[in-house]
């Protein structure tokens, strides 16, 4: 005789946070990257998207380039001493748009 077992869904299961990248690059002896980035079950406040990250660029000791989305301010980037929105599409086009920045930072601030 053959033991039929239930087979169910707990549908009350909560839904982690899933990292997505977890990195620190750095550049020189003074300047680095730190790249954090994960998939949400539901959007943070503010934002439209299932993502909450935070990038930033550190140039000695102080960080010069940050994309982010915190609680409640919804998609932003800091540079240059401004804050201003920022239009979160992909993450991938996220990494390369903040690629793009510090390649725009090092070439405005580090030439002579």
């Amino acid at each position: 005789m053959t033991t039929i077992k239930p087979v169910g869904i707990i549908s009350n299961m909560e839904v982690k946070a899933v990292e997505l990248i977890r990195a620190r690059i750095a550049f020189s002896e003074s300047s680095f990257a730190e790249l954090l980035l994960w998939r949400l079950p539901k959007p943070v406040e503010g934002s439209m998207h299932k993502y909450k990250y935070r990038l930033a660029y550190v140039v000695r000791g102080e960080c010069v380039l940050r994309y982010d989305n915190e609680i409640g301010k919804g998609d932003h980037r800091h540079f240059g001493g401004e804050e201003n929105a920022y239009a979160f599409t992909t993450p991938e086009q996220l990494v390369a748009d903040f690629q793009k920045d510090i390649a725009r930072w090092n070439y405005e601030n580090l030439n002579p």
